[in-house]
Parts: structure tokens; sequence; C-alpha cells
């Protein structure tokens, strides 16, 4: 396990922390056998808006599979039994609200860039407090579309954002690449097992993925501080929205 107390430190100075090998060998097995398990026996049954794909037509080209821990038990235990929790409740001093568990994923030469973003954009809550965790499954680098932050952004509120068209990612920053955007954004690199924890304020983005044969792929674990309330009417409304969208495009 980590040190909690430099993990603290990191989270509330940067806006993130990086934890290498947080899953040890054996749990980042365990975790690749099981989404492996999810995508080939659960996803055949959730409902069309729990499953993204860049193309309906080529399962290949699976993006995204929100609300996992709604269809399957062993991540409804990760998201909401699990040291995962317990290390979000660290980081946003006191208890928390789990609200999805999200398979991710750039598929080679198909994965397209992330837009720079906040998640607490998409959370609507007041006030921002909660935490996204990022669970790497592959190597991931700048070839095949490492997480990029920038550092402090998370003590500067939110920035207007608009419209994309990247699948799972609707909303992107729409004054990034100032001259403290550029300055203090660096790119993380991770291996299989580790964790990069960010506040809900954090800008990040992520390149596109590049590489001939390379996946990138993740578990995304979303935390709400149990001080935040959200904006349930204009939530909702954006989900249908969403799906809508989503559905005319025959992405879901």
């Amino acid at each position: 396990m980590p040190d909690f107390k430099k993990a603290k430190q990191a989270f509330d100075r940067d806006g993130f922390v990086v934890l290498r090998s947080f899953l040890g060998d054996d749990g980042t097995t365990d975790l690749i056998d099981n989404v492996d398990r999810y995508i080939n026996k659960v996803v055949p049954t959730v409902p069309p808006e729990n499953a993204f794909y860049e193309d309906t037509s080529d399962l290949s080209t699976l993006k995204q599979l929100p609300h996992m821990h709604l269809h399957d038990p062993y991540f409804n235990r990760m998201l909401n039994k699990s040291p995962f929790r317990e290390l979000a409740e660290m980081l946003l001093d006191g208890e928390v609200v789990p609200k999805n568990a999200q398979y991710l994923c750039k598929p080679p030469q198909t994965g397209q860039a992330t837009p720079p973003h906040q998640d607490g954009y998409y959370f609507m809550i007041e006030p921002v407090e909660g935490l996204t965790m990022w669970i790497g499954m592959d190597h991931a680098d700048e070839e095949n579309g490492c997480l990029r932050y920038v550092k402090g952004s998370h003590r500067l509120g939110l920035r207007p954002h608009s419209r994309t068209q990247t699948l799972g990612f609707s909303q992107g920053i729409t004054d990034f690449g100032t001259e403290g955007d550029l300055t203090n954004e660096k790119a993380y690199t991770a291996s299989p097992g580790d964790v990069l924890a960010h506040h809900a304020l954090a800008i990040h983005r992520a390149d596109s993925n590049r590489s001939i044969d390379r996946p990138r792929r993740a578990i995304g674990l979303v935390y709400l501080s149990s001080c935040a309330k959200e904006r349930t009417e204009e939530l909702s409304e954006y989900r249908r929205k969403l799906a809508d969208d989503l559905t005319s495009k025959g992405r879901i």
C-alpha cells in the first residue's frame, strides 16, 4: 500500500497523485480476467446505453462501459467495498458517495484523443468535490495515449466547456492552451496495476492511440464527496440528450 500521507500531500498540491503498483501482480491479473469476463459474458445483456463503440458494427472498437457496478458483483465490490473507496475517503477528507465503475479503452489506431476537460463539469455538483481513479490495465505511454495533467489546475475553478464529437467525452474546455496550461502540463506514463487519482477540477487530456497493436485499457472509478449535491434535473436532461445523440449516430 502507498504512503497515504504523501499521497494526500501530492493530491492537495497538484490535483492528482500517481500510485505505482497499487494493485500488485495478482490483483492486476484478477482485474484483467474479470474485465474480459464482463466483456464476453455481461456486455451482451446490458442496456445499449451502457456500452459505447466507435462503430457498433465492429465489436473491436469497444470504447467505454459505464456503470459496470450495476450489472456485476465484482465491480460493485470494487467500487463500494475496497481499498479504492478507502483511498477516496482519505483524499477527499471524509465520507464519499461511490458513483461509477467504468471501462475505458483507446483501441490501437482508432482510439481518438481525449479533449482537455474537467470531470467536475460532467458531474454537475455543488461544491465541485469529487475524484476519479484511473486504474491501468496496459502499459500507457505517449504513443498509445497516456494521461496528461495540468498541475495545480484544481485550484482555479471550472473552465468553460462546450460540445465535442469525442465518444465518451462529450464536453471539452474551450479556451485550453493558455500559458499556464502549457507550462504546467505533463504526460504521465503508467503500467498495469498503477492508479492515477485526480480531483474533479484537475484539467487532463490524452492523445490518440497511434500504436499499431497496443490497446490502452483502464478502469475508472468515480467518487463524490458526501457534501456535494447533484443538480439532478440538469444531469438527467444532459444524459437523455447524450443518449439520443449517440443512438442517432449508431454508437450505442
